[in-house]
């Protein structure tokens, strides 16, 4: 199952003029496909998107691990003006937490809630903004994100990323923190790199 693992490795597709995302999920160490998360909004929205900057507009993320299964988590955005909100569900839809971006961060981040408001953790990305580091609130280490190298062709003309996404070895039992840890990657993604 695609959330019984520690390390995922994340690829977004590079497509030319695309208005949706998709990233394929794959273990890092044997370079199996696991899954992969593909954004589905509505038409409208796709229409926005050659008027206004994505970012500021409301996407959902479905999780698969492969085409005709159900999602296995979800993340919505919904209209961003400074401070993004990413909700994350597991399969059966109901919300395991949600992330809110900082105002104010040097290299990005969120603070991570449970779907009750409490933080459980903090997500803080480094200047370069290219590595974060998922903390609970006592600092111990849950998780980290970490973009991978792509070739510079790659870097230079597109703005697809790949994230190396690594998970405590505590976090396998606990499925909810997992779903939202491996949400961390894409949430990073769609909230901070992504312009178009």
């Amino acid at each position: 199952m695609l959330l019984n693992r520690t390390t995922y490795l994340i690829k977004e597709q590079v497509a030319f003029m695309k208005l949706t995302d998709r990233y394929d999920i794959f273990d890092p160490e044997s370079g199996e496909q696991l899954g992969f998360a593909m954004e589905k909004i509505s038409s409208f929205s796709k229409l926005l998107r050659l008027l206004v900057n994505k970012q500021l507009l409301p996407t959902s993320i479905v999780i698969q691990e492969d085409e005709d299964s159900e999602p296995v988590v979800t993340l919505r955005r919904g209209m961003t003006f400074l401070r993004s909100k990413v909700s994350v569900f597991d399969e059966a839809g109901k919300e395991v937490g949600f992330f809110r971006s900082k105002l104010f961060s040097l290299g990005g981040g969120f603070t991570v809630h449970e779907p009750g408001g409490e933080q459980i953790a903090d997500v803080k990305g480094n200047w370069k903004g290219w590595d974060f580091k998922m903390t609970d609130m006592q600092g111990k280490e849950l998780g980290a994100v970490n973009k991978q190298w792509a070739g510079a062709l790659k870097e230079m003309f597109t703005s697809a990323d790949n994230y190396l996404i690594k998970l405590d070895d505590s976090i396998s039992s606990n499925p909810g923190l997992a779903a939202l840890l491996l949400a961390a990657g894409l949430a990073i993604d769609i909230v901070f790199k992504e312009k178009g």
